[in-house]
């Protein structure tokens, strides 16, 4: 990955995603380019063509707040996409300078509820602490493991998984926007090489440029205990850490996935408290589990 033409980068990928018609624009005749031109983008925006031209090359990196949501309006961009688009010409991110920790009053929370599985993860998709009913979902949830990079190379995960196709692009999205501007980051660089050489699927949505942070979502399994099993999900931001999600699933109250997800953890090995990596490692460190590094 490159940052240095990130906002470049964003605006050639966005504009080729907008059909000319949805832009008002006819779209007879011939067009070798998919989506706007580069002179169709600068006339609606309100801004010359040579200015646009400039930010998509890189050679203006600061173009005000007014011309970048004239950019938005054409692109179609919504609140999410735009504020992702405004935060690449900011000052990028810092990482932080040690390993995040899970909250104790978290895993305490998380060992509360037996009927719920829960885990955190970090802003790269990478799990911190797991309660046992997660670790009964899927192997792939397990302290070290990199969910993400489980879910694109695990042909098993891929099998449990009946929603594959739209958990692939909301994690990618997801992705994208919690790295913001800071795609300089070694652990995002290296995540995104490995899947982008691994991986078609991931190939294609990274270069797409959706973004769209975590929310909760119905999470669909396909699971070898207990059958279909259908979830709702719910992402929490954990307050005084460098973007910690707390991710939490429950069935609705009184239906077959609350009964078969308390057969499961009838089923499931009591444990105490969450499971929690004691320290980050490195990827060579890391076993193979189940087809994806680390995963």
């Amino acid at each position: 990955m490159d940052s240095s033409n990130a906002l470049g980068d964003y605006l050639r990928a966005r504009r080729e995603l907008v059909r000319p018609e949805d832009a008002g624009i006819s779209s007879g005749g011939l067009r070798r380019v998919p989506g706007l031109r580069r002179e169709e983008v600068a006339t609606l925006a309100g801004i010359s063509a040579d200015y646009y031209l400039r930010l998509e090359q890189g050679r203006d990196r600061n173009p005000s707040l007014q011309v970048l949501e004239a950019l938005a309006r054409v692109l179609r961009l919504d609140a999410d996409a735009t504020a992702y688009m405004i935060g690449l010409t900011r000052a990028r991110r810092r990482a932080p300078a040690r390993p995040e920790r899970v909250p104790q009053s978290i895993r305490e929370l998380m060992d509360g509820w037996p009927a719920h599985p829960a885990y955190v993860q970090d802003r790269f998709g990478e799990l911190l602490a797991v309660n046992s009913l997660a670790a009964a979902l899927s192997p792939n949830y397990a302290p070290g493991i990199n969910l993400l990079r489980a879910v694109f190379l695990d042909p098993a995960e891929r099998e449990l998984r009946s929603d594959w196709e739209e958990l692939t692009e909301d994690g990618v999205a997801a992705l994208r926007s919690h790295a913001g501007a800071d795609v300089d980051d070694p652990r995002l660089t290296a995540l995104v090489g490995e899947l982008s050489v691994r991986s078609d699927r991931f190939r294609e949505l990274w270069g797409r440029h959706d973004v769209q942070p975590k929310r909760g979502r119905i999470t669909k399994l396909r699971h070898p205990q207990v059958g279909d099993l259908e979830l709702r999900s719910d992402k929490l931001t954990i307050g005084g850490t460098e973007g910690l999600i707390l991710v939490v699933f429950h069935a609705e109250p009184g239906s077959r996935d609350a009964e078969l997800l308390g057969i499961l953890g009838s089923l499931s090995v009591p444990g105490g408290a969450p499971r929690e990596e004691p320290a980050r490692r490195s990827a060579d460190d890391r076993p193979e589990r189940g087809g994806a590094p680390g995963g």
